[in-house]
């Protein structure tokens, strides 16, 4: 059984080490040096659980700068918000991802994992994994600490357990209501990172994934 292809957007500022997070997925290769002037386009198809999803993940670049983060959240079906452990700064921008997330999809319509890196260089850490742990919780998401760098198979868990995720949600929910899902995105993003504006939360139960 093929379900229909599932949509990742991977967000996270340039310092958190998204990119080499995907390609440690995608070929089990660690590099750590990437260019961040465009958005890439990954193809895969991935087999588990008895059936094969083909999957389409976005590794994205400056797109809050560039104009086009209204456009990846009403195309991606599936999101992996990545921060740098050794980065604070790298979790507080995570923060407002999540929060523009929250308020532009409706509940339950889309699987999200939060995604702290860098696990490896613990003298460097600025960000404690309860902290992750809490911001996901609050934001009813799923959450791991990886290390691109040191292996490929937290990578792994936390994509598969995304596709999972989505792949569920696709055969629960009908196509009108996923299509539905990402609504008032430019002008909710117009209040998340407008000059003029502050962000508003609104905390949701949390969700054990």
């Amino acid at each position: 059984m093929t379900v229909n292809r599932i949509r990742v957007v991977v967000l996270g500022s340039p310092r958190s080490g998204k990119s080499a997070v995907v390609v440690r997925y995608l070929t089990k290769r660690y590099i750590g040096e990437y260019s961040s002037t465009g958005d890439f386009l990954y193809q895969h198809r991935v087999a588990f659980d008895g059936a094969v999803s083909e999957v389409e993940i976005l590794d994205t670049s400056n797109c809050a700068i560039r104009g086009c983060l209204g456009d990846h959240v009403r195309w991606g079906d599936a999101f992996a918000v990545v921060y740098s452990v050794c980065e604070r700064r790298s979790f507080l921008a995570a923060a407002e991802l999540l929060s523009l997330l929250e308020r532009t999809r409706l509940p339950g319509c889309a699987a999200i994992t939060l995604l702290g890196n860098k696990r490896d260089l613990e003298h460097a850490r600025e960000v404690h994994a309860e902290e992750g742990q809490e911001l996901s919780l609050r934001f009813g998401c799923q959450f791991y600490e990886v290390s691109a760098a040191e292996s490929c198979a937290g990578a792994a868990l936390a994509f598969h357990a995304l596709l999972r995720e989505a792949r569920s949600l696709a055969l629960l929910l009908p196509a009108p209501r996923r299509k539905l899902a990402a609504y008032s995105v430019s002008k909710v993003i117009g209040t998340i990172f407008g000059k003029n504006s502050k962000s508003v939360r609104k905390k949701r139960p949390s969700l054990s994934i």
